[in-house]
């Protein structure tokens, strides 16, 4: 194939020595690799696919923007994978295009009869040699011809992936490569990644050599070792730089930007690489500037409207407000500001663009309406604005303008409503899922003939759905309207003329209900996914057994009673995910679909035993019903089966040892609330993928199973409500993700023993061994190992909700809790893998969601015996502690006020003595507090959470006094008297004393100075006294009470106060 007229193809010869072109004599020349380019390949590691289908050569721009020289063509094939490698050893000739200099008419005759001589000894007429995109092998050596060939200008070794370039170069690029000093473009980049490395010497002598260098690209090249300011040695003559994914760390110097030739710039995905751009006198010719994902920060200047001729923009982890300098960039095509911090509102300037295709501002905090009108954008074919703060209406031009095909501006707080459209555009994609849209959808809006897309989910869009409506939509293929207001009946007969519709999710409209004639069957032939949850739908639609492509149906939260039969599930052959949970099913005849991965039944009421399910389950969620009989051994054979969940059910029998074998896919194993006996089967592997297990409130006996050690991965272990008889299993201390063990209400017995190895247990959060038959003292050594304990930042995220005014023992927020009882809060919460419900200190954990800042300690009901360590005070992130009913003495330790995200304490039922300390008064979290049945003495402490506490708290503790206890405490148990007058106490009533005095000055002074005297030495009435104080202690003083204060009073006031007191 010719590419230009003076073109001869020669023999390009690979040895594993080095690569040997040969070449006619006198000739200038470039390679160009073979490439396919057919079809809209990725250009995501592959370079050689082009803008548009089809082969082509010539000049050029690859997918990232860059110019390519020459390129050869290749014939159209159906493949979309690069050109195959396997080519190589069918093949061992490519060709070689070579630009032959016009010298004499018989030139080519002259080459063909002087035959081919070695390029080495030619090496001063090569001025071009691309080997992109070429499944090079061998390798260069530090002497290969390669470095020889002194009059190269251009070198592309790029897109061998591979490691094609690192078979040639080896791990380290040569540092003979700078002997190639006339090199005006180099190109390394985009193999295998940063296994090709560039260290600091060869690069710093590279710059110094290439004094012509126009075009550097060293994208996913490893530059680790090279100091950022070393780019400084760029000679200015440089046009393009492309250092992209080539872990450059340090900070980048601004002087780069300022090149005077400098038109393209990519240094995206240097994660590590700082840097700022120029505040002021930046003007130069970039037309590409790429630093997303970088460690570029700092707000944009406004010098970045002097870039006039810049086209392609991309940044991230910028801040500040967008500045109003958009106006002049009149060339930009693309602008990528996404995942930055910018706030404020939108530039009124970015909307007059006219040359703009890509718009791209998601993920940050802009504000403010979009404008109500526009001038520009009329090239625009994409348009992203997700999760910002963005308010008001939609506005109509944006389903007018002449360009545009995607849309997305979800997660925002628009409110709508979507205004009318006069004159429809041709866009494809909408997604404005994510706000608080009101009112109904526009007629106009249905005439957008050409969507494919439609996102309306999650607003509060009301009104009725005409079918009528939607059916104008011929082009739809995926349709999401749930968690709105919608009503009406939705006609399954204009739906079905959706002909192309593969998505449909209209869940969570309550008032919305599906309607087909009767003794009609729609089709649905290009259905895969269905999802009408929480739709009051009554039985399955009739359509589901034509769709015989689909594969997701969603109809939980329904109201679906009888059975899923066989003929029900006729037209579930393809399904893969099946949800019916929350409904009201009785029986499962069989498990709908060949190729089923997800089945959720949980919730409904089926009955009878287990069907053998499908060995295709990954997930097997049928908790909270009635079924009975044993699990079938047919389990066995589920080999992709992830999780297990037959909760809460009547199911009886052994549990199978093969759950425990299926390590290299079982991570959930949940069975408990069931009627299970026997042992728990000590069969788990090594190697094994199991993260939770859930064993509890069942009749399993014995002991604990010891291969559960070689559970590494696991994270969860609830095996409380059993009749299991063993000692406490330290051995469990070598699983390093253990976070969650409760083993309540077993029959354990014995001391505490564990391992002397300090990170023994270091990652629980939670550990509950109450009702058992511990005893001894309690474990110091196990209280100090427990590291995720102490963390005082994890304990921040059980309280964050004080900051809102949410009262209760952990919730995430303060929809959460549901109901408070007597003895404080119940707490029903939605997180992964536990639940909690605080009554009385007692908890119920079950294996749905997990609590990441939930700490608990429970051993309570046990006998453990002996003082409270003092080592518990270390564990500042502990939010519950539990050690009632044991046989405890000594006092509390004063180590505990340092336990300062503690929520809930309960020592009750021992025998504690000593006094409360004072301290614990700083445990401003403290909302449960239970001391009764000690034999604690001495003054209640007051102040702050203190004084929230009831009788309760404190009953059984016979030596106790004050309030909130009837008891008064004595003068050898009271508070001592305040001292001086002059530094006034915290309690002092002084300044009621002068209150009641002022109050008597119109009956007498005499009379109002003995009131206040006789109140204040006998302290009666004793509420009202109390009342005052609390009002002084709160900070609610008069202005006259102020005034009285001993700080401001002279001398002689001083004086009668102190005969007073």
């Amino acid at each position: 194939m010719s590419i230009l007229t003076d073109e001869v193809n020669i023999a390009l010869r690979m040895n594993t020595g080095s690569v040997q072109l040969d070449i006619p004599p006198g000739s200038r020349a470039w390679y160009t690799g073979y490439e396919n380019c057919c079809g809209r390949i990725s250009c995501m590691g592959w370079a050689c696919c082009g803008p548009k289908p089809g082969g082509y050569k010539g000049l050029t721009t690859s997918c990232d923007g860059r110019p390519y020289w020459l390129k050869t063509a290749l014939p159209c094939s159906n493949s979309r994978t690069p050109f195959p490698l396997m080519i190589l050893a069918l093949v061992s000739v490519l060709t070689l295009s070579l630009l032959i200099q016009k010298q004499t008419p018989g030139m080519k005759a002259q080459t063909a009869a002087h035959g081919m001589e070695s390029l080495a000894t030619r090496t001063g007429h090569v001025t071009g040699l691309n080997l992109s995109c070429s499944f090079l092998v061998g390798s260069f050596s530090e002497n290969s011809s390669l470095f020889r060939l002194q009059g190269l200008k251009r070198l592309n070794l790029a897109y061998n992936t591979n490691s094609m370039v690192l078979s040639l170069l080896g791990l380290v690029i040569p540092s003979d490569i700078s002997l190639l000093s006339k090199l005006i473009s180099l190109d390394l980049s985009e193999n295998s990644y940063w296994e090709l490395e560039f260290d600091s010497r060869s690069f710093d002598k590279l710059m110094h050599n290439l004094s012509d260098l126009e075009n550097l690209f060293l994208g996913i090249v490893n530059m680790s070792d090279v100091l950022p300011s070393s780019l400084i040695n760029l000679t200015s003559s440089l046009k393009r730089l492309g250092l992209g994914e080539s872990e450059l760390q340090g900070e980048f110097p601004t002087e780069i930007f300022n090149l005077p030739y400098l038109e393209y710039l990519d240094l995206s995905s240097n994660y590590f690489l700082t840097g700022y751009l120029p505040r002021s006198n930046w003007s130069s010719p970039l037309r590409f500037l790429d630093l997303s994902s970088s460690g570029f920060k700092g707000s944009i200047p406004s010098a970045l409207g002097n870039l006039t001729k810049i086209t392609f923009l991309s940044l991230s982890h910028f801040e500040g407000e967008l500045p109003n300098v958009f106006g002049n960039l009149n060339k930009l095509t693309t602008l990528d500001f996404d995942y930055c911090n910018f706030s404020g509102q939108l530039p009124p300037t970015l909307f007059n663009l006219t040359q703009l295709t890509h718009l791209d501002l998601s993920f940050n905090s802009l504000e403010g309406p979009l404008p109500t009108q526009i001038s520009g954008l009329q090239n625009l074919y994409e348009f992203r604005l997700t999760d910002n703060l963005l308010s008001g209406a939609i506005p109509s031009w944006l389903f007018t303008l002449p360009s545009l095909e995607y849309l997305d501006l979800g997660s925002n707080s628009l409110t709508g409503p979507i205004n009318q459209i006069q004159k429809p555009n041709s866009v494809q994609q909408v997604f404005l899922a994510n706000n608080d849209i009101h009112g109904e959808i526009p007629s106009s809006f249905f005439d957008l003939a050409n969507l494919a897309q439609l996102d309306l989910s999650s607003n509060n869009l009301t009104g009725v759905i005409k079918s009528a409506m939607l059916s104008k939509l011929g082009n739809l293929e995926k349709l999401d309207l749930s968690s709105n207001n919608f009503c009406g009946v939705i006609k399954l007969d204009l739906l079905s003329k959706l002909k192309n519709l593969t998505t449909l999710d209209l869940s969570n409209n309550r008032l919305l209900s599906l309607s087909s004639s009767i003794g009609v069957n729609y089709s649905f032939q290009e259905l895969q996914t269905f999802s009408f949850s929480s739709c009051n739908v009554r039985q399955f639609p009739n359509f589901l057994r034509t769709a015989k492509q689909l594969r997701v149906l969603d109809l939980s939260f329904n109201k679906i009673h009888g059975s899923i039969s066989k003929w029900e599930s006729e037209g579930w052959e393809e399904l893969s995910s099946l949800n019916l949970s929350y409904n009201s099913l009785i029986s499962l005849e069989q498990f709908p679909g060949k190729n089923l991965e997800i089945l959720d039944l949980r919730s409904n009421k089926l009955r009878g035993h287990l069907p053998d399910p499908p060995s295709s389950l990954r997930e097997c969620l049928m908790s909270k019903n009635q079924l009975t009989g044993k699990i079938p051994p047919s389990i066995c054979n589920m080999t992709s089966l992830e999780i297990l969940d037959l909760s809460t059910n009547n199911l009886s029998g052994i549990i199978p040892a093969c759950l425990g074998n299926l390590r290299f896919s079982i991570s959930t194993i949940n069975l408990q609330k069931n009627n299970f006996h026997g042992k728990i089967p000590d069969c788990f592997v090594w190697g094994t993928r199991l993260t939770n297990l859930a064993l509890n409130d069942n009749q399993l006996e014995g002991l604990l199973p010891r291969s559960l050690i070689n559970c590494t991965s696991l994270r969860f272990l609830n095996l409380a409500n059993n009749k299991l008889k063993d000692t406490f299993p330290h051995w469990l201390d070598n699983l390093p993700n253990l976070h969650f063990l409760i083993l309540r209400s077993n029959r354990l017995h014995g001391p505490f023993n564990i391992s002397k190895v300090p990170s023994s247990f270091s990652s629980l959060q939670i550990i509950d061994l109450s009702q058992n038959e511990f005893g001894g003292p309690l474990p110091t050594k196990f209280f100090q190992s427990l590291e995720a304990m102490k963390d005082e930042s994890e304990a921040m995220t059980g309280v964050l909700t004080r900051a809102i005014g949410c009262k209760n023992i952990f919730v995430r927020s303060c929809s959460e809790a549901t109901s408070y009882g007597n003895h404080g809060p119940e707490i029903t919460t939605i997180a992964n893998f536990v639940k909690v419900t605080m009554k009385r200190l007692e908890i119920e954990l079950q294996l749905e969601k997990t609590l990441p800042g939930f700490t608990l300690i429970d051993f309570s009901n046990n006998r453990f015996s002996g003082r409270i360590p003092d080592a518990l005070g270390e564990l500042h992130a502990l939010l519950v502690l539990n050690l009632s009913h044991n046989n405890l003495n000594g006092s509390i330790p004063s180590s505990f006020r340092s336990m300062a995200a503690i929520e809930s304490l309960d020592l009750s039922w021992n025998k504690l003595s000593g006094r409360i300390p004072s301290q614990l008064t700083n445990l401003t979290f403290l909302e449960v507090l239970n001391l009764s049945q000690n034999n604690l003495i001495g003054p209640i402490p007051h102040g702050k959470q203190f004084d929230t506490f009831d009788n309760d708290s404190y009953s059984g503790n016979l030596a106790l006094c004050g309030l909130p206890l009837s008891k008064k405490c004595g003068n050898g148990d009271g508070p001592k008297p305040p001292t001086p007058v002059f530094v006034e106490d915290e309690g002092s009533a002084i300044p009621f004393i002068w209150e009641l005095a002022m109050m008597g000055y119109g009956c007498g002074l005499v009379l109002g100075l003995s009131m206040g005297y006789i109140v204040f030495t006998t302290g009666r009435p004793w509420w009202f006294v109390r009342t005052i104080e609390r009002d002084w202690q709160n900070g609610n003083r008069t202005e006259f009470e102020e005034d009285m204060h001993p700080a401001s009073l002279g001398p002689g006031w001083k004086g009668l106060l102190t005969f007073l007191v």
